[in-house]
């Protein structure tokens, strides 16, 4: 089970975290041909075995790199033929999750421990690193097909994406503390500083943003309450 949170958690950052716009744009123009691909199937083969941290692995670690790049080429290619469609970046992660599974099922691989393993709480540290970036990007892509502009108002770059990592990690924080007031507070409180952008805006910038906040908070709850009982 820990062998299989580490890969998760090498995946999520992989993915999300150490993966950039530009490297995204590049080999949705460039496919095969580009040298991000690679980059960011190396960094994939080089997190597992830092997180790991067992070179024995480095079996696991290629079978997981070369099927992460097989299955995002064939996403590449498939996404540029249907551009508009979500569904090649779901069923996307869920191929990247099965494999996970496949090698920790199917392997027999003995992971070497330090001393400060029992120290970091991996099942804790991945439900953290899953709700800041990758929940995030979830969102984006379930309200891709609803995408309003909040027309004439200037707003700090990337502001928006913050806040939502932020309600999160606070909310799954107040949930591992049981404090479950806190997170009306915090819906609360966000409702208030909305309150004059919602008074002005159309009825689909509205639902929009209800459609986003809510789940925000859903994945937040559902993260939290999983963590809690895995803990």
């Amino acid at each position: 089970m820990i062998l299989f949170i580490k890969l998760l958690l090498a995946h999520l950052l992989g993915d999300f975290v150490f993966q950039f716009t530009p490297w995204i744009a590049d080999k949705q123009k460039r496919k095969i041909k580009s040298p991000y691909l690679y980059l960011h199937i190396g960094i994939h083969f080089l997190l597992i075995l830092l997180i790991t941290w067992d070179l024995g692995l480095w079996r696991i670690a290629a079978i997981i790199a070369v099927s992460h790049y097989i299955i995002d080429l064939g996403k590449l290619y498939i996404s540029s033929k249907r551009p508009s469609r979500q569904w090649p970046f779901f069923v996307d992660q869920l191929l990247h999750i099965l494999v996970l599974m496949s090698v920790v099922f199917f392997g027999r691989a003995n992971e070497l421990f330090l001393s400060f393993q029992h120290i970091i709480n991996w099942k804790l540290l991945t439900a953290y690193v899953f709700l800041s970036l990758p929940a995030g990007i979830i969102i984006d892509k379930c309200l891709a097909n609803w995408s309003v502009e909040e027309a004439g108002k200037a707003s700090l770059p990337q502001a928006g994406k913050l806040i939502g990592i932020l309600e999160r990690l606070l909310v799954l924080t107040f949930i591992l503390l049981n404090h479950w007031e806190a997170i009306g507070f915090l819906i609360t409180a966000k409702s208030v500083f909305r309150f004059n952008d919602l008074k002005i805006a159309d009825r689909k910038l509205t639902e929009y943003i209800l459609i986003g906040t809510l789940l925000s908070f859903g994945i937040a709850i559902f993260t939290g309450v999983l963590a809690k009982f895995i803990l």
